[in-house]
């Protein structure tokens, strides 16, 4: 798994603020995956003033306006591409009941990314 950590702030339908934690690259079965995980802490169970239907477009602008360009600035490429929003950092593969996680996924295609139900 490669592991990269820029900082990057993004403009989003929802208005919330999101920055970019990490990309992560891995295999799944014969495929490559691309994790894009953002911090939005206004998704927050308790505290926060985003609810998923809110931060759904959210997803489609992250994957066709950040993510797509990220992987062809760095020559990258990814049969999936997933999009996460997090209230807090979690270190992925972990579990914290008390954080607020939104993931989707995509395909990227030549005209952007198509949403995948998995």
């Amino acid at each position: 798994m490669l592991y990269a950590t820029p900082l990057f702030a993004e403009d989003v339908p929802s208005g919330q603020p999101v920055s970019l934690s990490e990309v992560l690259i891995d295999e799944v079965g014969a495929e490559m995956w691309m994790r894009f995980r953002f911090l939005a802490p206004d998704i927050a169970r308790e505290s926060g003033t985003v609810t998923y239907a809110e931060a759904e477009p959210d997803f489609q602008a992250l994957c066709d306006g950040f993510a797509l360009s990220y992987m062809s600035n760095f020559g990258l490429s990814a049969d999936v591409v997933v999009i996460s929003l997090m209230d807090r950092p979690v270190a992925f593969g972990t579990t914290d009941p008390d954080a607020t996680q939104f993931f989707e996924a995509f395909r990227p295609g030549p005209n952007g990314c198509v949403w995948e139900a998995l």
